[in-house]
């Protein structure tokens, strides 16, 4: 496996706990127990995936999740004693991936941590099935592949999105989300649909991590907040992209 994994948590039985299991799992763990030689960490090497404690002594996690995110779109986890909507809504808006509230189980975070991974993975490298015959890319479809709309165009295959020609930096969660509603185009998309397609897991009422993120897209695309261009929202029905 080899993947290296960041875990910062200045409760140190749970960051050491983490690293154990993270270990035995396979993977390489650097762990810290403040947050700034974490951020420097990142910056020097970044990794392949960061597990975040929100309540640092120095700085807090959402402060190096937002950081993380001006320059590395990696997963990033955010671990949390909070249970509060807001606080979650904040962490999924400054570009988390996941969000795990405290006490867990460790065997769910490595689960977690695992999705993330195979997600990332899956929509950073050509799939499989786009190679040709000599191990070389093949030319996929167009219409397959990439998707126009209106000027914003998401190609899967390469894993980008323009906005009249100018490039949209997306997280693979956003990515995700944007494919599965641009490639269901005219339908309405329930939030259960969208979580459960996107993330892969069961959606649970008062989730609020569809809304958050569908805000954060919105923002990318440069969307007014009264009469959005690409993502609407069906009011107690869902989202569609027309």
């Amino acid at each position: 496996m080899n993947e290296r994994i960041i875990v910062v948590d200045d409760e140190r039985e749970i960051a050491d706990l983490l690293e154990v299991y993270l270990k035995n799992e396979g993977f390489q763990v650097e762990t810290f127990y403040q947050g700034e030689p974490a951020l420097a960490a990142i910056r020097r090497n970044p990794p392949a995936l960061a597990l975040l404690d929100v309540m640092l002594p120095d700085l807090d996690g959402f402060s190096i999740c937002k950081k993380i995110r001006e320059d590395f779109y990696f997963p990033v986890i955010m671990l949390t004693a909070k249970v509060e909507d807001m606080d979650k809504i904040t962490g999924l808006t400054l570009g988390a991936d996941d969000y795990i509230t405290k006490p867990f189980n460790p065997l769910e975070v490595i689960a977690r941590v695992k999705t993330q991974l195979r997600r990332y993975t899956r929509y950073n490298h050509p799939d499989a099935s786009s190679a040709g015959p000599d191990g070389g890319s093949a030319n996929p479809a167009p219409s397959q592949n990439e998707i126009d709309i209106h000027g914003l165009v998401i190609n899967k295959d390469t894993h980008t999105c323009t906005l009249y020609n100018d490039p949209v930096t997306l997280t693979p969660i956003e990515f995700s989300i944007l494919w599965y509603l641009a490639s269901n185009r005219g339908r309405v998309i329930s939030s259960e649909e969208l979580f459960e397609k996107v993330w892969g897991e069961k959606y649970l009422d008062n989730n609020n991590t569809v809304m958050a993120h569908i805000g954060r897209l919105r923002e990318k695309l440069k969307e007014p907040a009264r009469n959005p261009k690409f993502i609407r929202t069906v009011w107690g029905v869902g989202y569609k992209v027309e």
